[in-house]
């Protein structure tokens, strides 16, 4: 039995989504205490406890210890099937947490998963957008062998939610390991911008008019999409995600998320900056996308390696974790400006 201590590191809910993800990926029994110990609210709010739960359904978990508020959690693996999964989250929880939560678990069905989310944040502050999962974050995992898409019903935003996106993966027959070592050549920026009941202020064209402006000035021409929604009369809101692909197959991305009290010019700009932070010192995964690889990094066979701007709490969380329970090592190195996360080969589960 996995015996993890969840104050450890960032003492976030990162360690228990992954830990459960990683709990199913190798059937073992996982045993966690002291959940989001470091965090002002402790223990299992909605979205981590809808996390856990939608786990269990995958993978035909015993779970103990999954109600509200919670600071210890049994959870006890079985075989991943696969098949139709539903999944509430009631608030404006993350539900891009969800879905990273679920997806390495999704990896090891007997066939396709479809993971339908409802009433849940598609786009809120601590957390990628969707348009991050759809542009940047899947289009990684491709590359490594694995199939998934997500498409949005309705976007959600803090503080209703009431979002609601369907996550369709087809499971590899195994995970290859991805190597991004060289930055190379910009080939192209593109972007999304999307506000919901928001059109009448022309609040998803100000964002990518500023975002475009901004990068602009830093000699960058960028391609993005206006989206004016109203999928969900709910809960106005907007976002905006840019991204940067290079001919070594390097992507990098950014985002931000409309907010009361800030304009719309200066959501474009905030995202348009953190990309361009990134893309000023040639990485080849900005620094979000770094941590979010690494559990595929560990459960792939072979080397795997990639360049990131720096080593991020979650980041160094995540392979603390991967190490601990994969028995994988991890080794990172500073490249000229940048470091290179490199997973060693080897078997993993």
């Amino acid at each position: 039995m996995f015996e993890i201590d969840g104050s450890q590191k960032s003492g976030s809910g990162t360690i228990l989504r992954l830990a459960v993800a990683l709990a199913a990926a190798t059937s073992e029994p996982l045993h966690i205490f002291n959940i989001r110990q470091n965090r002002p609210q402790q223990g299992l709010k909605p979205q981590h406890l809808e996390a856990v739960l939608t786990a269990a359904k995958l993978c035909n978990a015993e779970v103990k210890g999954a109600t509200l508020g919670s600071k210890e959690l049994w959870f006890k693996p079985r075989e991943v099937k696969g098949g139709n999964v539903e999944a509430e989250i009631g608030t404006a929880g993350s539900i891009p947490m969800l879905l990273m939560a679920a997806l390495p678990i999704c990896i090891f069905a007997k066939e396709t998963v479809r993971l339908h989310v409802t009433k849940g944040g598609t786009d809120v502050s601590h957390s990628p957008t969707i348009n991050y999962l759809r542009n940047v974050f899947l289009p990684a995992l491709k590359q490594m062998g694995l199939e998934a898409t997500i498409t949005v019903h309705k976007y959600g935003y803090y503080p209703k939610g009431m979002g609601e996106v369907t996550m369709t993966v087809k499971p590899p027959h195994a995970l290859k390991p991805i190597t991004l070592n060289n930055f190379g050549k910009l080939k192209s920026v593109n972007g999304v911008s999307v506000c919901t009941f928001l059109a009448d202020r022309k609040v998803a064209e100000r964002q990518a008019k500023a975002a475009h402006r901004s990068l602009s000035e830093k000699g960058y021409t960028a391609d993005i999409q206006v989206v004016n929604d109203q999928s969900n009369p709910f809960q106005k809101g907007s976002s905006i995600t840019l991204w940067a692909e290079t001919d070594t197959d390097a992507i990098i991305g950014a985002d931000a998320i409309g907010e009361l009290k800030k304009t719309s010019e200066a959501v474009g700009i905030k995202a348009a900056e953190k990309l361009h932070a990134e893309l000023a010192v040639k990485p080849t995964v900005d620094v979000h996308l770094a941590d979010m690889l690494v559990p595929y990094m560990a459960l792939a066979e072979g080397t795997s390696s990639l360049l990131t701007r720096e080593i991020s709490d979650h980041l160094e969380t995540n392979v603390w974790l991967a190490e601990k329970m994969l028995k994988v090592r991890f080794n990172n190195q500073k490249v000229n400006n940048l470091f290179k996360i490199e997973k060693s080969s080897g078997l993993h589960v």
